[in-house]
């Protein structure tokens, strides 16, 4: 799902609410050790890390960088001399470093497309090509689109009013296991299972449990639902009674309306996490920097989410 590149360029591009935009950044400085999100603005990425697109909420495009220069004509010529084996194709402008107006867009497309060798398909081509302006150069390549996935996963048949949503359950997941290979992760204190399903839909090793037997039923009743029934994959557990060791733990720390957690409380549920992985993403109602230090952990980076009025608190955690 990720991989490094020798040679190698794409350009991924951005959108986000203003709510998401320091959530958006903390994914971005995951992958790409840097950070293009801008609130309110579609913001773009060069990189020689390969990502399907469909991983991030955020991102909306994938361009691999197949051709460079200094002027959409520079490009038109390049594209050329392209061969595309009978191949049908359709270029497309990407709004990157900055956007067109309709018309602009459409003279672009034409004046590259009529260039390429092939038979150029408006529906269903065989091959989409991205044409995008970047400060310093224009560039083209074969583009590839985000399928929206964690859309699929809004209505469950257990909702829960708190639970997060599958857009930020996604991105935290990225996250905490950018690169799933070989990665063995846990979610102690699952819930009706919104991580496990965003990261069981991207093929990450997961497994979940959580102390509420009606937590556990609703979050087997969810996996079921969209395709995911192995009964080992949630389990009735305590946190503080679990011996195993995992390379990574999202710790979504519980609340509810009525109740929050006491310090003691939170502490025990840090101290319990850490022993579980040496990376831990811990997800609260307020930062957690001091607790996750008397619990052996420090927080390397986090961000807040909001949504109107209500916040949580991302921090990416290592152990001491």
């Amino acid at each position: 799902m990720a991989s490094m590149t020798d040679n190698e360029r794409y350009l991924y591009t951005y959108a986000f609410h203003e709510d998401e935009a320091d959530l958006c950044a903390l994914e971005q400085r995951t992958w790409f050790g840097a950070s293009c999100a801008e609130a309110g603005a579609a913001t773009w990425i060069e990189s020689g890390l390969r990502l399907d697109p469909s991983r991030s909420p955020f991102m909306k495009q994938r361009l691999r960088i197949r051709c460079a220069g200094g002027s959409a004509e520079d490009i038109a010529d390049q594209a050329g001399a392209m061969e595309l084996d009978g191949a049908s194709f359709k270029v497309i402008f990407v709004p990157a470093d900055g956007d067109a107006d309709y018309g602009q867009k459409r003279e672009l497309e034409r004046l590259v497309g009529s260039r390429v060798r092939g038979r150029a398909e408006m529906r269903a081509p065989d091959l989409r090509f991205g044409l995008a302006r970047l400060p310093d150069r224009w560039v083209f390549g074969e583009l590839l689109d985000q399928e929206a996935v964690w859309l699929r996963h809004k209505d469950k048949p257990r909702p829960y009013s708190t639970a997060l949503s599958t857009r930020v359950a996604r991105a935290i997941v990225n996250i905490a296991i950018p690169y799933p290979d070989g990665i063995r992760a846990v979610d102690p204190c699952c819930g009706i299972g919104t991580v496990l399903i965003e990261a069981l839909s991207m093929g990450i090793d997961i497994e979940g449990f959580d102390i509420n037997p009606l937590a556990v039923t609703g979050a087997r009743v969810n996996l079921r639902h969209f395709g995911y029934s192995r009964p080992e994959l949630v389990r009735i557990r305590d946190i503080r009674d679990h011996t195993g060791r995992y390379d990574t733990a999202i710790l979504d720390l519980p609340y509810n309306l009525c109740s929050r957690l006491s310090a003691d409380e939170q502490l025990a549920l840090l101290q319990s996490a850490g022993r579980l992985a040496d990376r831990v993403i811990v997800v609260a109602m307020e930062p957690v920097d001091e607790q996750a230090g008397k619990a052996g952990l420090r927080v390397k980076d986090g961000c807040a989410v909001r949504k109107g009025s209500f916040s949580r608190y991302v921090a990416v955690c290592e152990a001491e």
